[in-house]
């Protein structure tokens, strides 16, 4: 059988597909790089906003048209909300929500797997992802994602620092941990600072040159968490989500911040590592966002200098108590903000960028482009090109910024 996956979405979902993709080589599958060579085309879908889900939906559709003679496979978020649609749509033989995701390679092939070894490249990415939670327990208004994928839970530490090890050893030269809601890690575990215990403990137990947190929500970014931050091979970069820089539009988001505790964390992991790239999320035109409120969001930005910035208009979920509230901004509102706050990014990211010219930064080269250089990222996540002959893949060497 041959397979091809492909993943939309969340680094939790890269991760799942990865592992995914090593399972069904485990049963005795072809993982093909392309769905026209497929027998079985299986896609990890996404549904986080409104607009998330009509994407899995039209890849759906897309799959199909490249491949009419595979039999598709929908896993994940928008197979858990409305399997019964998925089930229903051209070509779909499987519709797995996420319960039964662990499952998946069993359901399609038959066959019990034990996943291959990871190798570099090989299931998608040079950087490692390694899932160690899943699930949320938080109530912000406009999210869908705890009911999607449940309360939340943790991958054991001995288990996660062991998978990190194995990673190591088939030749990971950074990890990346990645979760739902990662900064609840080990909550669950009865570790109180669970995420800072796992990072320091995959620091210790392992020689991964590079550790990489995904995004961590800004109340579980605590005292214990910044000190990681003292060795260098934690990446110099921390995503934590804003989503409003108005207190007001915060509180009826369900966001358990203010501006001001997020400042402070903000500073505060400056302290610890000075150069590092704050990156976060922003929602703009939530339901009843005025313009003094969208005002003061682009002022806190500003303020902020983050590295890097993820903008999305407000799309309302239903199911979700955000779609209930009076004040809806109008569509062309919301498309205006979101231009006005995607400029504002790049402004931000250029400034960050420019701090660094001149120096060299170590750089991992994930692939060479059609044009013949090579790509990667230095730790505190600036992509980089450099033309050389030298097979640079899956390396760290210095590269000087210009």
């Amino acid at each position: 059988m041959q397979v091809y996956l492909e993943s939309m979405g969340c680094r939790l979902n890269t991760a799942e597909t990865e592992t995914l993709a090593r399972r069904f080589a485990g049963a005795g599958c072809e993982v093909v790089d392309a769905p026209e060579a497929a027998d079985v085309i299986v896609l990890n879908s996404c549904a986080v906003t409104a607009q998330a889900a009509r994407k899995s939906r039209h890849r759906l559709h897309t799959l199909h048209r490249l491949s009419p003679q595979a039999r598709l496979a929908v896993v994940g978020c928008w197979a858990t909300e409305d399997a019964a649609h998925a089930a229903t749509l051209p070509g779909v033989a499987w519709s797995i929500p996420n319960a039964d995701k662990a499952r998946a390679v069993e359901i399609i092939t038959g066959v019990e797997a034990v996943p291959v070894a990871w190798s570099p490249g090989r299931w998608g990415h040079t950087r490692a992802f390694l899932a160690v939670q899943d699930g949320c327990d938080h109530a912000c208004t406009y999210c869908i994602t705890r009911v999607l994928r449940g309360r939340a839970r943790s991958r054991p530490l001995d288990d996660a620092v062991q998978a990190a090890r194995d990673l190591v050893s088939q030749g990971a030269q950074e990890i990346v941990l990645t979760g739902v809601s990662l900064g609840a890690y080990g909550h669950d575990l009865g570790l109180a600072a669970g995420l800072a215990t796992l990072v320091e403990a995959v620091l210790q137990m392992t020689a991964v040159p590079r550790l990489r947190l995904s995004s961590v929500e800004p109340w579980d970014v605590d005292a214990a968490l910044l000190r990681q931050w003292e060795n260098s091979r934690l990446c110099r970069q921390l995503h934590v989500p804003l989503q409003s820089g108005s207190d007001a539009v915060l509180k009826r988001m369900g966001r358990r911040i203010d501006t001001a505790r997020f400042a402070a964390l903000v500073d505060a992991a400056r302290i610890v590592s000075p150069d590092i790239a704050v990156t976060t999320d922003v929602i703009v035109g939530f339901p009843g966002e005025t313009e003094a409120d969208f005002a003061a969001s682009l002022d806190f930005v500003a303020r902020m200098a983050f590295a890097r910035l993820h903008v999305f208009p407000y799309s309302a979920r239903p199911g979700t108590p955000a779609a209930r509230l009076p004040g809806a901004v109008p569509a062309t509102v919301r498309t205006a903000r979101a231009a006005q706050m995607r400029a504002l990014g790049e402004q931000l990211a250029a400034d960050y960028r420019r701090k660094f010219i001149g120096q060299f930064l170590p750089v991992l080269w994930e692939r060479k482009d059609d044009a013949g250089y090579w790509r990667g990222l230095t730790d505190n996540y600036l992509e980089v090109t450099l033309q050389s002959e030298r097979d640079l893949y899956n390396q760290i060497t210095p590269a000087k910024v210009l």
